[in-house]
């Protein structure tokens, strides 16, 4: 099912382009409140005065594995400016569905991915969609209240992000690999390990411009201010709607 919202216009933030952003929106599957996270992050958009159009898409049901009917249509990502997947199906393992949904990507729809998007088709024994990630991750530790260490303190996603941020109760996503194209913006350390993990990065996919997060499994994350500016000004920036842009 695909809903379309339609959000009030910019109230002139001098960082963000004066046009609209349209915005697809894939959601649903195991684990998560998601119909509070679309609309917390609907209000937060709207609160930051980002003109937003949404589509939402929330099939699949609440397990571990779906195909989802929206990614059978060719020309599924046509027409928006970023695809944000805040989807959650780790035992889906198809090749050439997970394909039909990377083939887009590779070829210019830009994307914000979410928290248990980095476990999404963990199952699939190809590296299209952690590619397409920007990071390789399969588990993560307990939920605690993670110190966020900035790196990238001049990428604009990052601006007024304040260094060392104490995120809400949330899950550390052990991260295996950082693919050669992924720039990371924050980190947060291990309680158990020490171990440095990237929680905030950017990632070239081809021709597509990648936000992710690993934050976001709990209500109380999108009510976190700081996490929500963050999010949407990568969203803004994946849409290539927020100035300047630099990096990748």
């Amino acid at each position: 099912m695909a809903l379309v919202f339609g959000l009030p216009a910019l109230r002139g933030d001098e960082s963000t382009s004066g046009d609209s952003c349209n915005i697809l929106l894939i959601t649903s599957g195991c684990c998560h409140d998601y119909d509070f996270q679309t609309k917390a992050m609907q209000l937060a958009m709207e609160d930051q005065g980002v003109d937003a159009v949404w589509t939402v898409v929330n099939e699949g049901g609440k397990g571990t594995e779906a195909e989802i009917d929206f990614y059978g249509e060719p020309d599924w990502a046509e027409g928006f400016d970023v695809v944000i997947h805040n989807e959650c199906f780790a035992n889906t393992a198809d090749p050439e569905y997970v394909r039909s949904i990377t083939k887009p990507h590779k070829a210019g729809t830009n994307a914000v991915v979410i928290h248990c998007a980095m476990h999404t088709y963990r199952a699939a024994e190809i590296d299209d969609w952690r590619e397409f990630l920007g990071v390789t991750s399969r588990r993560h530790e307990h939920k605690s209240n993670y110190k966020v260490d900035v790196v990238a303190k001049k990428h604009p996603i990052m601006a007024g992000f304040p260094d060392g941020h104490l995120t809400a109760n949330d899950e550390l996503y052990v991260i295996e690999k950082v693919w050669p194209n992924t720039k990371v913006l924050a980190t947060s350390s291990s309680e158990k390990t020490g171990e440095t993990h990237p929680v905030f990065w950017t990632n070239r996919y081809g021709k597509a411009r990648v936000f992710g997060t690993t934050y976001g499994h709990s209500n109380e994350t999108f009510e976190d201010e700081v996490f929500l500016k963050a999010l949407t000004r990568g969203t803004l920036w994946a849409a290539g709607k927020l100035q300047p842009r630099t990096g990748n």
